[in-house]
């Protein structure tokens, strides 16, 4: 859990009451991403070099740990962060350090995890992606990066044309049905 404030929760009539409130709320919250019911855990930018990444994703992880949101996930957040901070700083920034990318990490008690990544690129539509694990991309080397974060995260979304990344991870047991 983390050790933020909480959101008010409504109460729902019927069998479930607190609980289906619950899932409700963290429902409408993921969806539209509406930012402003999560705490805020941290902000930073970072040049849009490969060699900032790895410092990057330990900040954020530490402070994840250090506040305790979602860590029975700390492996599937901290592989995600990798490749999404990687491709941004690749794709995003083209590896050009003035250039920055921006973090947003938030934490919700009943919801789990967002983090929002944000690259000055020129996006992509993620649905023109080749599947990595179909075909002749099972031997590329490279291409997995989106699809891994797929895996590892409970909801992912692109904004703003592919340049805005949110990712989501609920706290261990919550199934988000």
């Amino acid at each position: 859990m983390c050790r933020r404030r909480r959101v008010r929760r409504r109460r729902m009539s019927g069998k479930g009451g607190n609980e289906d409130a619950r899932v409700s709320r963290c429902a409408e919250i993921i969806p539209g991403a509406d930012l402003g019911e999560f705490e805020g855990l941290l902000e930073l930018r970072i040049p849009g070099a490969v060699e900032e990444v790895a410092p990057a994703v330990e900040r954020v992880m530490a402070q994840v740990r250090n506040i305790g949101c979602a860590q029975d996930h700390g492996f599937e957040i901290e592989v995600a962060l990798l490749e999404a901070l990687g491709n941004a700083v690749e794709h995003g920034c083209g590896g050009d350090a003035s250039k920055e990318v921006e973090v947003w990490v938030g934490c919700h008690d009943d919801c789990g995890l967002v983090v929002v990544i944000r690259d000055p690129g020129p996006g992509f539509d993620p649905a023109l992606l080749p599947s990595p694990v179909e075909g002749e991309n099972l031997f590329r080397t490279h291409g997995r990066g989106v699809w891994l974060i797929n895996q590892l995260m409970d909801s992912v979304q692109y904004a703003n044309g592919g340049t805005e990344l949110r990712m989501h991870k609920r706290p261990k047991g919550d199934s988000g049905d």
